[in-house]
């Protein structure tokens, strides 16, 4: 029921209007999330292809996604041989990109509504990766959750503390990754438990939004979206996932950190440029300009 308050010039409603009000959205958000339309883009490096040929399956059984595109670096002829008889779009570079530039690229060349991409090791599992892209949102303005709380950008999390890891990464790698969250989240406006996980989702205003702040084609190409995504005051919301840890990962967990770290402060500078601080701009001022991967 409907109450006028005339002393108070407004309209208050009872318990059972106000989960009427409740049902309604919430059935709206589902009926969005069923008609939207959702792209995936794996990136790959010499992968397992049976393995990915089996996580593509899960992707489309899981999520129905209107693509599943593959972006390959350097791939051998057997390779791409056996990509092609896949159900997916494969776009092949002759010369390794990088993680950075291949999802840039695969994310250019989608039309979707919902934007996500998910390491071509399957760490992180198909219906996970499904949760990652339910929390997504559907709000046309980028940086105001919706009616039910959407997000515009979702980030998978493995360190979150309601995460399960169902098979854990060595020591060493455990202790650089913690050790890089804490940094980055006294460093970004994002504060996150994980900012390298493989799995992520956005909207397509929020990638129209974050796309030319995007530099970094290798690894810290997630930490660099998470950055201006914080600094461009969009909803993130981390999303605790269950996760595998793959043992034949390609990256060197004590190279790949370094670079990490070195990559965190660039990402931090820029972020501080996106809110026009006055002490990263005049060093900006001093530098050349570096060239966006999308105008690459």
């Amino acid at each position: 029921m409907v109450f006028a308050d005339p002393a108070a010039g407004s309209v208050r409603t009872d318990g059972s209007t106000r989960a009427g009000v409740e049902q309604f959205l919430l059935g709206a958000a589902n009926a969005w999330a069923m008609s939207r339309s959702v792209g995936i883009v794996v990136p790959a490096f010499r992968p397992d292809v049976d393995r990915l040929a089996a996580y593509v399956h899960d992707l489309r059984a899981e999520l129905a996604p209107e693509t599943v595109r593959i972006e390959v670096d350097d791939p051998s002829d057997a390779t791409a041989t056996a990509l092609a008889d896949l159900p997916v779009t494969v776009n092949a570079s002759p010369y390794r990109r990088g993680k950075g530039a291949a999802v840039t690229a695969g994310f250019e060349a989608l039309d979707t509504d919902v934007l996500a991409f998910a390491d071509a090791d399957g760490s992180t599992p198909a219906s996970e990766l499904a949760r990652v892209v339910d929390a997504v949102g559907a709000s046309d303005a980028v940086g105001e959750a919706d009616a039910v709380g959407g997000a515009d950008l979702a980030v998978g999390s493995r360190r979150h503390p309601d995460a399960t890891i169902t098979s854990h990464q060595t020591f060493a790698r455990r202790f650089l990754g913690d050790g890089f969250a804490w940094l980055a989240r006294r460093l970004l406006d994002a504060d996150l438990y994980d900012y390298q996980c493989g799995a992520k989702a956005l909207t397509r205003e929020a990638w129209e939004a974050v796309r030319v702040h995007l530099y970094e084609p290798g690894f810290a190409w997630d930490v660099e979206l998470v950055a201006m995504a914080g600094a461009l005051e969009l909803d993130v919301e981390e999303v605790p996932i269950t996760w595998e840890d793959m043992p034949r990962s390609t990256v060197s967990p004590v190279r790949t950190s370094l670079r990490l770290a070195r990559a965190l402060f660039v990402a931090r500078h820029r972020a501080k440029q996106i809110r026009n601080s006055r002490v990263h701009n005049a060093i900006a001022a001093t530098r050349e300009d570096p060239t966006a991967l999308v105008e690459k």
